[in-house]
This record gives structure tokens, sequence and C-alpha cells, in this order.
């Protein structure tokens, strides 16, 4: 077995493993809220019987308990994490594998791409939560990469080789590399606002989403703390997008003799920066709160995305490296 078809295997191991770690957070999301709605139930069955709760300060105890205290360890949260860490080191050792197999940079075209970002999303995600327990985003982040990695495998898979003449810079590693980085801190941001939506409009009273199958949604934290989180990691992903246009246009000096062509790769990527750009200031000299900074985080999500697929597999330009035959 060569390199490259090991690589290959580890991807695909890598996706079954995280698509197990998706189905233990769904399964602790979905607990934590049965738990929950026990808790409520007896709580009003104590309250109609004429029992109370220890008051602050009494002999029982100076306060409220809070609810996490006494819960039961989280043991599908627990395989969740575990899973996930799995999943994204066999994802690194491929990435790695594909790298030597092709004896360069590992992220010169949409598979690499695909995988390389997926990688990004996991390790902001598995980080994040040994600062923070942010695990109410598992099933999501897991679910959302293993939908990226399986789509690279089916559509975008291609042999590990070499690279065009254009692609052998340092700059790939650089400007590519710090552009895929970005778009996984965006990934985990969208996450974030979407489920900001979501939960804003289950607490608005939302037809559809106050219905019992969507009692997972109070589980999540408030829309104000989620997109305090989203906003926070916008900020950095719009940092790191600034440089990857700026150092693509130094590249292109270098390699076409022009910072700017309006190539469609070029004018996407201005397009998601504007995007991006609008919502910040929105958010931070506008008063821009809610629904419409979501929204906006949305929408640029959506650029991103096609910038990565839309732009390289229907327009036609220097940027045209997919290498999908």
């Amino acid at each position: 077995m060569e390199i490259g078809d090991l690589s290959d295997l580890l991807v695909w191991a890598a996706a079954t493993t995280l698509a197990l770690a998706m189905i233990a957070f769904a399964i602790d999301l979905g607990r934590r809220t049965d738990e929950r709605l026990e808790a409520r139930t007896e709580t009003r069955a104590a309250v109609g019987a004429g029992v109370g709760a220890p008051e602050a300060g009494s002999a029982s105890g100076s306060g409220p308990v809070p609810a996490e205290a006494s819960a039961p360890p989280r043991r599908a949260a627990g395989i969740g994490m575990s899973t996930s860490w799995l999943g994204t080191v066999l994802l690194g050792v491929a990435i790695l594998l594909r790298g030597v197999a092709a004896g360069r940079t590992p992220w010169a075209n949409m598979y690499e791409f695909t995988l390389v970002g997926s990688f990004v999303a996991m390790t902001v995600f598995l980080v994040w939560n040994l600062r923070r327990d942010v695990r109410f985003l598992g099933a999501f982040v897991t679910g959302l990469v293993t939908l990226f990695i399986v789509v690279g495998l089916n559509s975008f898979h291609v042999a590990a080789t070499g690279v065009q003449p254009a692609l052998q810079n340092y700059w790939l590693v650089i400007h590519v590399g710090v552009a895929i980085a970005a778009t996984g801190i965006f990934t985990i941001a969208f996450v974030l606002s979407a489920l900001q939506l979501l939960r804003d409009a289950r607490d608005t009273g939302s037809p559809f989403l106050t219905r019992p199958g969507f009692r997972w949604l109070d589980r999540m934290p408030t829309p104000t703390s989620l997109e305090s989180m989203s906003f926070r990691l916008n900020a950095v992903g719009f940092v790191m997008w600034t440089f990857t246009i700026i150092g693509g246009a130094i590249w292109a000096e270098d390699a076409w003799g022009r910072y700017w062509g309006w190539d469609p790769k070029e004018v996407w990527s201005f397009i998601i920066w504007v995007v991006y750009a609008a919502y910040l200031h929105a958010r931070t000299t506008r008063g821009w709160s809610g629904r419409r900074a979501a929204w906006f985080v949305v929408v640029g999500y959506a650029c991103v995305l096609f910038n990565f697929t839309g732009v390289n597999l229907i327009f036609n330009g220097k940027h045209s490296y997919s290498g999908i035959s």
C-alpha cells in the first residue's frame, strides 16, 4: 500500500470516528434535555404539594445549588470528546501522510483544502473546550466536519501529486495556510450564529421551534452569549482573512507582475472581507446585535463556501487549481 492510499484510509477512519462523536454528542444533548424536563416536572409537583425549596441562608445551605453541580456524569459527552480527539488525530496524520506522498505542503487543491479546513475547525473546538465547556457545539461541529470530509472524499479527491510551477512557492504555505485557518474559525463562528438564530426564535415563540422535538435548544446558552462567542471568533478570522488578501496580493505581484487583477477568486475573497468588515463595523459602532448580526455571519459564511466551491468549479481564472479531473 502506498502512502497516498494509507492517507485516504485514515481520512475515512477519521470521518467514521467523527460521525460516532456526533452521535455521542447528540445523545448527550437529548439526555440533558430529558433530565431538565424531569427536574421541572418534579419541582412543579413539589410546589403543588406545598413543599418549598430551601431558601438562601437556610440551614440546608447558603443558597440554591446549581443544576450542573448535582447532575450525573455526562458519559455520552465524554465519549464524544474522546472520539473527537481520536478523529482529529487520525485526520491530522492523514494530512501529514498526504504531504509526504505529494512531496509538498498538503493544501494545494480542493480535496486538501477540505481536509485541512476540517482539521482546523476541529482543533479550534477541542482547544476551546480546554478553556471553556462548549461541548454543546459538539454534535453540530462534528456533524458539519464529517459532511465536509465525506464530500471531499467523494467529490474532490485527486491523487497526491506535485503542483503547478506557479504554486511552487513559500507563499503557498503562508497565504493558503492562513486562508484555510481563517475558514476553520469562520466555520465554528457560523455554527454559533446558526444556534443563536434557532435559540432566539424558540425564545420568542416560533410555532415550529416551540415543538417538543426542539427542547434541546433550551440547553444552549442564551442568544446573547452565543452572539458574543461568535463575534470573538469572527474578529480573529477577519484579521486572518485580511492577511490572506494582503499575502495573496504580494504573491500575485511576484508571480504575475501585478497586485490585483480582478480574478474571480480575488473578487470573491474581497467580497468576503467586505461582508465580515461590515458585520464587525455594524456590531461595534452601530449597535447591531441579535438576529441582524447573526444573519450577517450566515451570509458571510455562505460567501466563504461559494468562494471555495462555486468559484473553483464554475469560473476559470488564475486560481483554478482545484485539480478535479
